[in-house]
């Protein structure tokens, strides 16, 4: 790691204070969460990097988990810190801890803890490949958020290493760890509804160009940190990219990932919702750690949506799978003998015989704008405490925890993420081509394109003084 100073504090001084933080967090013989009590050597001690609305949601799945501990937290934004730090130490009285949660505005600092099993990755996408490369060089487990990168050689980069070091890498795709999702792909891989020709796959729209006016940068937030290794002289910082928050009285963000929506800082809907949807897609299918041969973007020659095409023959389509709800985000598997539908809280079939009870839930339908309000209140009620989304997320966290103790590959593994990752990344590469654009799944490049292999989704150059390791 790389020698780093914060505010006048001196390496040496740092790691004497790590070591204080080890003996504060493992002198207690034992703990109690939910009803279970964790021995000291079962324990996961867990860092966050990232402590914004995603942070928070993702610590409120970890603190579910029994056996987990928070040791420290990372955030270019200091409010950030002191709002994650207080909503921890919270949760660490209420079970009877010792209150301690450490702040860092630079990430290397906290990768130093040698009392740190785990990294929580939540942080905007272009810095994922640095924060999961790091923490795994380091020696630590990683759970970092979807989709896994900004770029395809990004991705292949982090898988590298990630084998190479041995870590166990999960990746926030967290409909692999729900039921009806489970379910879908097991019927699709037992051929109950014969062969697969086709795949509807609902996700939103690309990302549009970067333009939202320059505001001035509020004295709480690192914004050249926050920009990391991007390297676009046209970004400049608005609330959007990184919303700023109050401590007295709190007050949560009013959006939440923003940065997401442009193509200097994100990858749209394409990725945002792709990584949930393409990547259920692509495991019912067989195609973690492979990928489409020929991808159409919308528009061309009359393509009505953006196309995937697999050498298997199967044509996943970027297109509503509900036709009297064409928004909702949600899976179609066509095949010979009948079709899929599946969705959070959904999973419906043509031979209804084969949906249990209990994951059928109810199908999406268009909402009012009184029902829809409830729903978002509901959300900001439970964000606001902190707690995360539980019935989605826990069952996610708890697979990643068991796979640190058991050294297993976890139900999300970072061939999963990248495969999807870098599909994502070609359907954007084609859609801005406005072309489409053929990919070997086998090599994991461009065939006869040197167009696409220049495209900045594919690889770009990181700003001085960044690397992709």
């Amino acid at each position: 790691m790389k020698e780093k100073t914060d505010k006048g504090l001196s390496r040496r001084e740092f790691m004497g204070l790590s070591a204080l933080g080890l003996t504060s967090l493992t002198i207690l013989p034992s703990y109690v969460i939910n009803g279970i009590r964790i021995a000291p050597s079962d324990r996961v001690v867990v860092g966050f990097i990232g402590c914004g609305q995603q942070g928070l949601n993702d610590f409120g799945g970890f603190a579910s988990v029994p056996g987990v501990q928070v040791a420290a937290c990372c955030d270019v934004d200091s409010m950030k810190q002191i709002r994650f730090k207080r909503r921890v130490e919270a949760w660490q009285e209420s079970k009877g801890l010792a209150p301690r949660c450490d702040m860092y505005e630079q990430y290397e600092q906290l990768l130093e803890r040698k009392d740190i099993d785990a990294i929580e990755i939540a942080t905007p996408d272009h810095w994922h490949a640095l924060n999961t490369i790091h923490a795994c060089q380091s020696g630590k487990d990683v759970y970092v958020q979807k989709p896994l990168s900004f770029t395809i050689q990004e991705a292949l980069k982090m898988e590298e290493v990630a084998k190479d070091t041995k870590r166990v890498v999960q990746v926030g795709s967290q409909q692999r760890s729900s039921g009806e999702f489970q379910k879908a792909i097991e019927l699709v891989q037992t051929g109950a509804i014969g062969h697969i020709e086709k795949i509807y796959s609902r996700v939103g729209d690309p990302p549009k160009p970067f333009d939202l006016p320059e505001m001035p940068i509020p004295g709480n937030l690192n914004w050249n940190l926050w920009l990391g290794p991007l390297n676009d002289e046209n970004i400049h910082y608005h609330s959007d990219l990184c919303p700023p928050i109050s401590l007295e009285p709190e007050q949560r963000e009013q959006l939440w990932g923003a940065w997401r929506w442009y193509r200097e800082t994100g990858n749209g809907y394409t990725a945002d919702w792709g990584a949930h949807m393409f990547d259920i897609a692509q495991a019912a299918i067989g195609m973690d750690g492979s990928g489409p041969a020929e991808i159409i973007p919308k528009g061309y020659n009359g393509q009505e949506f953006l196309t995937f095409k697999y050498l298997n023959g199967i044509v996943m389509t970027e297109q509503p799978y509900l036709e009297d709800y064409a928004r909702a985000q949600g899976i179609k598997f066509i095949g010979t003998d009948g079709w899929i539908e599946v969705a959070r809280g959904y999973l419906g079939c043509s031979k209804a015989n084969l949906v249990p009870e209990e994951l059928a839930g109810n199908r999406p339908r268009q909402m009012t704008a009184e029902e829809r309000r409830a729903m978002f209140e509901r959300m900001q009620r439970s964000r606001d405490r902190g707690s995360g989304s539980f019935e989605i997320s826990s069952p996610h966290m708890q697979n990643f925890v068991d796979c640190v103790r058991s050294r297993k590959d976890p139900i999300a593994p970072i061939e999963a993420g990248c495969s999807t990752s870098i599909l994502c990344c070609l359907g954007n590469i084609a859609t801005e081509l406005e072309r489409p654009v053929r990919w070997n799944p086998a090599t994991r490049k461009f065939v006869d394109d040197k167009e696409a292999t220049n495209h900045r989704l594919n690889s770009y150059k990181y700003r001085n003084p960044y690397k992709l390791y």
